[in-house]
């Protein structure tokens, strides 16, 4: 599907992290103020209408990776992280309540090195003490779809 130029809002890259998560908030905020982008009413952070998101071995959603102090961040709409325990070391990525405030969500997830993880997110036994980040992907008000393959699932018991 050709999608037009216009309709395109890269990362500048040309810019560090620090001020390629500035630069792409700004962008976000104008689209928003242009009516490109609707707020969530619930959450007041802008509602993408579908996010497309995939999940490491580790758990980790976007570039929001366990024990990171920017799973916490809730002011941001976008943010950056220099010190990424996964190449590339410098990243930006969407915050939880942006993430949170999607319409949809689709999680795809392959392989039997997520199978760990997939099981925990998956289980009834959830403590908010040890959540994985894929764990608080919650939306506000939107549906959340995993596509997963049957390695990826192989821990889940039949039910």
């Amino acid at each position: 599907m050709p999608i037009p130029p216009g309709q395109v809002y890269a990362i500048n890259d040309a810019l560090s992290a620090e001020g390629a998560a500035d630069d792409y908030e700004a962008c976000l905020k104008q689209l928003v103020k242009n009516g490109v982008i609707a707020m969530s009413t619930a959450t007041g952070f802008p509602r993408f209408d579908l996010q497309l998101l995939g999940m490491g071995p580790d758990g980790h959603i976007a570039s929001l990776f366990p024990g990171h102090p920017l799973v916490n961040e809730k002011e941001r709409w976008v943010t950056y992280i220099k010190d990424s325990p996964k190449p590339p070391p410098e990243r930006i990525t969407f915050t939880f309540p942006v993430i949170n405030s999607s319409a949809y969500i689709a999680m795809v997830v392959t392989g039997a090195g997520k199978a760990g993880p997939v099981q925990k997110a998956l289980s009834d036994k959830q403590t908010s003490s040890d959540l994985l980040p894929v764990e608080m992907a919650v939306l506000q008000d939107g549906e959340f779809t995993w596509f997963t393959d049957k390695p990826a699932v192989s821990l889940l018991q039949n039910k």
